[in-house]
């Protein structure tokens, strides 16, 4: 299957726009749009998929999931109220650290792999968890800002594996951690 990627990143961020605009509901509908309203969030999401597809092996499995698990604490940690200092920009820190990683085809170990997309999970958990709409269900909003990112993860997985070369899959880290560079002076 040939996938013309100007259309689908043009569709990518033109959904921002889309969804921007409020009157959603305060469930999981909620929460499943929060990661896609957000550039950082989608381009962060999209490099631990495409990082785990580099890697191969266990770590395309593990990444996402290990994301997963973090950022559900991390949302927890942000719906209960708690302080987590510097989340903007550990969370930019992701985007920029994430899409070097993979333009510079970094290998690391498995674990420290895993500690290091955990850590950012928690920095784009609790961004969730505190923007949880004040008449929200949690568990739903929570429910829909994790199945939002493990698709998003899959995304970057199946574009790795499957859609991009190796050159291809080097630059698109390249680009990601150019987004976050332009993130961080927008």
């Amino acid at each position: 299957m040939k996938v013309h990627y100007s259309t689908a990143l043009a569709a990518l961020l033109y959904s921002r726009a889309a969804l921007a605009h409020p009157g959603h509901d305060h469930g999981a509908l909620a929460g499943l749009l929060h990661p896609l309203t957000g550039l950082d969030h989608v381009l962060a999401m999209l490099a631990v998929g495409l990082w785990g597809a580099q890697l191969g092996g266990r770590a395309q499995w593990l990444l996402p999931a290990g994301f997963v698990a973090c950022l559900a604490l991390g949302g927890a940690l942000g719906m209960a109220g708690m302080a987590l200092p510097m989340v903007e920009a550990g969370i930019l820190a992701s985007v920029l650290l994430l899409g070097a990683l993979i333009g510079f085809a970094v290998r690391l170990p498995l674990l420290p792999s895993l500690a290091i997309v955990g850590v950012f999970a928690l920095f784009h958990g609790f961004a969730h968890g505190i923007e949880m709409p004040v008449a929200g269900n949690g568990a739903l909003y929570a429910l829909g800002f994790v199945a939002a990112s493990a698709a998003l993860h899959c995304a970057g997985l199946l574009l790795g594996r499957f859609a991009l070369p190796q050159g291809w899959l080097r630059a698109s880290g390249a680009a990601i951690s150019l987004a976050g560079a332009w993130l961080a002076f927008a």
